[in-house]
């Protein structure tokens, strides 16, 4: 395949596959042609997107001021700076309150998309237009064709993919306030989807759109176990979603058999939605199948018991990267280590940005092909895949390099420039480039930039964490207590998993209150209020964190754990505590120190 069928082709074939909303169901034997010429052509498909976002864009309030109605590249290159939401969020306030979406994009903001990242505590809203709906679902349309070329017999069964949609509000103009994925199953183009052998989901749309995520999550198992023997392919978005689904059918698989042995829903499902779109399934009562339900779930340890479950499942698919990738070991327990884990795509609120061009592959080394007609992307070389520059809030035009002109085996963090309005945004993503798909360059996900927690789609940096335990430890002051010494670990032992605080501490004066139960959980409490919007919502609401726990570690626990570092060769000289530990030999020298252990004994407040 020529490079030289220039940009017009790529315009009106690749790139226009998701601008014409008529050619969304193309052939899917077209996908990987299509993908093959996106790659052969990256270059010149960035330098088309770029002058596209800049023509359609160069009449707002915020281009304007560096590009003086040019939508010339050079200029873009020359005059636009690198920015963080810091920057951004003034615009997108100001057109959250109802001025025009001009300010930053010459298309009208639709909805505004709530990111995992937060800011001072808030959720970070990012802007979208209807077209990033055409954009997102043409890189689903990939997916399938893609793991069909190692796969075989997909279109021979159905998905159990455990899908759910989460709160949303509406700004002061009207402006919807939801997750990507919310608005995606919530659009025309999920819902009015083109049926085919490949998009034959065990569970009603219905279910998928119950705002309370436990009927939801009741119903979709319930669908999964009934079609157990037609099931090829099991899932979730997140690892997290998935486990969190799994552990709930360990608690409620009695209740589950019971509906399917007498033919009728249980009553604690009292969406009508939600129990119209069950009727089909539970027509009639099914004891044989009950009986094979609950022999295999009554037998011992759970180990394995995917494959006893859905004998016929090919593969379970949930993003693995990144902080994900705590939860492998769950999930290849569940499965036995026999059922493949795949990753397949790499996506976000600002963007969706690329897939897995070898979903088999093991989870530890999966790389994502970022697909040059998603935005325009920059990046920003890091020294050690953690720095930038001395002043890492500032970054000169000069440093940044093209998505063709990165080097394998070098760090980045991604920079993004969208139709929406998004303009060299930072979006906080550390990647590593792997290698090449032709021109297109291949990047494994290391981390998100400082954040030290995430147990779901929580973030959780270390600034933040440094302010909740401080106002915590106020509490302990004004008990002549203080805190010596403390660090942090994501539990994801349990399902859901939990924030976990190590603390060191001491008496300042002798007879001192004793130090029970209740002022422990108190500490708890106050450091989980300190946290963020994210983590708040994930506590309180969605129910996919748990708990924050401290434990009361003796003292010269933290001397210990020094010892350890410093054996392993770190300088004592310019030794600083870690804010979070995953080290297994660090956790195991604190864990043996542990003298109590307390949770917080309420969810944290939190409001849509």
């Amino acid at each position: 395949m020529r490079r030289h069928h220039g940009t017009n082709y790529l315009y009106n074939s690749s790139f226009a596959c998701v601008m014409d909303k008529n050619k969304l169901g193309y052939k899917r034997s077209d996908a990987l042609q299509e993908l093959e010429m996106l790659t052969v052509n990256a270059k010149e498909a960035q330098e088309l997107i770029l002058t596209k976002i800049l023509e359609r864009n160069q009449a707002s309030e915020y281009l304007s001021k560096f590009m003086n109605g040019s939508t010339n590249i050079s200029t873009f290159n020359r005059n636009v700076p690198v920015v963080t939401y810091d920057v951004v969020q003034p615009y997108i306030a100001r057109i959250s309150t109802g001025e025009d979406s001009s300010i930053i994009c010459g298309d009208r903001i639709v909805e505004l998309l709530r990111s995992s990242g937060t800011s001072r505590g808030e959720p970070r809203l990012m802007p979208a237009i209807s077209e990033d709906l055409d954009r997102r679902t043409y890189l689903y349309s990939l997916l399938m064709p893609i793991m069909n070329k190692y796969v075989s017999g997909l279109g021979e069964g159905k998905a159990m993919y455990l899908l759910f949609v989460k709160a949303e509000t509406l700004t002061d103009s009207g402006i919807p306030v939801r997750s990507v994925l919310t608005s995606y199953y919530k659009s025309p183009h999920f819902l009015h989807r083109k049926h085919d052998l490949y998009n034959n989901y065990t569970s009603p749309d219905e279910v998928i759109l119950c705002p309370d995520s436990q009927q939801s999550m009741y119903c979709q198992l319930l669908c999964g176990l009934i079609e157990r023997h037609h099931v090829l392919r099991l899932g979730a978005v997140f690892a997290s979603a998935f486990l969190r689904s799994i552990s709930f059918l360990e608690q409620h698989w009695r209740d589950l058999v019971n509906d399917i042995r007498i033919g009728k829903l249980n009553s604690n499902v009292t969406n009508n939605a939600c129990r119209l779109a069950m009727v089909g399934f539970l027509a009639l009562p099914n004891p044989e199948l009950a009986d094979e339900l609950e022999e295999i779930c009554s037998c011992g340890p759970w180990k394995g018991i995917l494959g006893r479950l859905w004998p016929n499942v090919k593969y379970i698919e949930a993003v693995l990267t990144g902080t994900m990738a705590q939860y492998i070991p769950m999930l290849e327990f569940y499965s036995g280590g026999r059922i493949p884990l795949v990753c397949t795509m790499y996506a976000s609120s600002e963007s969706y940005f690329g897939v897995n061009l070898r979903p088999l592959c093991n989870p530890t080394d999966v790389s994502y092909t970022i697909l040059p007609n998603m935005a325009y992307f920059e990046f920003i070389p890091l020294e050690d895949g953690l720095r930038v520059t001395d002043d890492e809030d500032v970054v000169e035009n000069d440093k940044l390099v093209s998505l063709v002109d990165v080097k394998v085996g070098c760090y980045y963090e991604l920079v993004v420039t969208t139709f929406s309005g998004l303009y060299r945004y930072r979006v906080g993503d550390v990647l590593q480039v792997t290698g090449f798909y032709n021109c297109a360059p291949q990047f494994k996900f290391i981390c998100r930039r400082n954040v030290i927690l995430s147990i779901d789609s929580d973030k959780t940096n270390e600034e933040d964490l440094h302010n909740s335990v401080t106002r915590a430890k106020k509490i302990l002051e004004d008990r002549n207590y203080i805190l010596l010494e403390y660090t942090s670990y994501a539990d994801t032992s349990t399902v859901p998993g939990h924030y976990v605080l190590f603390w060191e501490i001491k008496s300042t004066c002798e007879g001192g209150a004793p130090l029970d139960a209740q002022l422990l959980e108190s500490c708890c409490t106050a450091v989980e209020e300190s946290l963020d919007y994210i983590y708040r919502r994930c506590r309180a609401h969605d129910k996919s964190v748990g708990p924050l726990e401290i434990r009361l570690v003796e003292a010269g626990a933290f001397d210990a754990l020094m010892d350890l570092l410093v054996s392993q060769g770190s300088s004592i000289n310019q030794y600083k505590t870690p804010r979070c530990i995953e080290s297994g030999l660090a956790l195991k020298v604190l864990n043996s120190k542990v003298i109590a252990s307390f949770f917080s004994p309420r969810d944290p407040q939190w409001t849509m």
